[in-house]
């Protein structure tokens, strides 16, 4: 009966879904329940790896992810053969279309039909507790217990559910406030005093759009103010409390009193960075990518600087994780060859090959101290800190419809449709729908 529910509920929801999966950026705890760690039994009975069965793994393996952009793939892939073929094993890529939604449902797709098509995917960071719950994954516990202090902390919160690690992580991502040093010295410290000076010294600019970009925006303000999503064991709305109730209110006060432009409701990533480069705003919330793109248009380039977020006034900091990890298809025909090759991909070697010449954020604290890392990203000790900070979504099996009860509720408040408090009873009613679900 549950795994009905879930067909009904996947394909139900597949129009909205494009705007659900990543926050953008160049992919396109402490914090609301984000990674459920007690033991529901929902995994109960999924497979797990053993450990032992890469070493001396033979025969092929296959890696499926979006489309390659930057070219890590086809190097990382080259680099394993390299490495592995000599004890006859071997992997090829498979690409995906490029939008996330897409690749989602190739995943799925291939798993509903129980194929071996892909031993390793890459997944977005908001796909584990979906995937994980319908015992589609191997349980690398076993593995990741032995490698997990090579990792920071926070990315390995993005593949853990049920108590459980999915996967490893492979590449991460955190935003930044982006500010203009012709005009200020620095980020104040708290969000309060952020959107102060936004008012008086020239604006601010972020992703206020109804889209998975907002969801994230607004719970960077929240995590930091104290305030959850759902319960720690994933089964409760927690969303409607004062400490959410007024970090929507600051989101809305902003743009009221003109320290954002009122068409930041209508705004994702590109139109965030346009405004920004066009010289008129002092501040931008906005992903790593958009540092060399700044660096290259005329008004911006050698005038700005990044800064990790600030605190909220009298409460934490928090950012909101974004990357992907590298987990396992019950179906792969060859488990060792496909631990052999997530091994590989979250390798020192890897991991500064991607940071260095493909500017993808490493899940290694070390690789960021890395003289060519730190050459080829001038911001590293920024990125490093804000990942270091920054905490997982809401991990639950139905994460794309308690985005969307966020994003929808919080556009309608920061357009001025609604109150602060009328936004959160209405995404708490949205999300305990939601969690009835499943």
């Amino acid at each position: 009966m549950r795994r009905n529910r879930y067909l009904a509920l996947l394909f139900g929801c597949a129009a909205l879904m494009a705007g659900v999966v990543g926050c953008g950026g160049d992919d396109g705890g402490g914090g609301g329940g984000a990674a459920p760690t007690s033991e529901s039994g929902s995994t109960e009975g999924a497979k797990v790896i053993d450990p032992a069965a890469m070493e001396n793994a033979k025969g092929s393996v296959t890696y499926c992810q979006g489309k390659d952009t930057s070219g890590n793939a086809h190097y990382m892939i080259d680099e394993f053969n390299k490495k592995f073929s000599s004890q006859g094993l071997t992997a090829k890529l498979v690409e995906f279309p490029a939008s996330a939604d897409e690749q989602r449902n190739q995943f799925i797709q291939r798993q509903q039909a129980k194929s071996g098509d892909c031993d390793v995917f890459s997944a977005d960071v908001i796909w584990t507790a979906e995937f994980a719950s319908q015992k589609w994954l191997y349980d690398l516990t076993p593995y990741m217990e032995q490698r997990k202090s090579e990792f920071i902390p926070a990315p390995i919160e993005t593949v853990t559910y049920d108590g459980k690690i999915w996967g490893s992580p492979e590449s991460s991502d955190s935003a930044f406030i982006y500010y203009r040093t012709d005009r200020v010295d620095g980020v104040p410290a708290t969000w309060q005093a952020l959107y102060e000076s936004a008012k008086k010294d020239g604006g601010i600019v972020f992703q206020g759009a109804p889209y998975e970009g907002l969801t994230c925006d607004w719970l960077e303000l929240a995590f930091a103010a104290g305030g959850t999503v759902i319960s720690e064991d994933g089964t409760k709305a927690t969303i409607n409390s004062p400490e959410n109730v007024q970090a929507t209110q600051l989101m809305m006060d902003v743009i009221a009193d003109g320290g954002a432009p009122k068409a930041v409701t209508t705004y994702m990533e590109p139109e965030s960075l346009a405004a920004f480069q066009t010289g008129n705003y002092t501040y931008m919330r906005n992903w790593p990518y958009a540092y060399a793109l700044n660096q290259q248009a005329p008004k911006t380039k050698g005038k700005f600087a990044v800064e990790p977020f600030p605190s909220w006034e009298g409460g934490g900091k928090a950012g909101i994780l974004g990357g992907h990890n590298s987990v396992i298809s019950v179906y792969s025909k060859n488990p060792g060859g496909a631990l052999a090759l997530v091994d590989f991909i979250g390798s020192p070697a890897i991991q500064k090959a991607y940071a260095a010449q493909f500017s993808l954020a490493p899940v290694r604290a070390a690789i960021y101290d890395d003289p060519a890392v730190r050459k080829a990203m001038p911001f590293a000790d920024e990125l490093r800190q804000a990942i270091t900070q920054a905490k997982a979504r809401p991990v639950s099996p139905v994460y794309p419809q308690i985005s969307q009860a966020i994003y929808r509720n919080v556009n309608a408040a920061l357009a001025g449709q609604m109150s602060a408090e009328e936004a959160m009873q209405q995404a708490q009613s949205d999300i305990e729908k939601a969690l009835a679900t499943f």
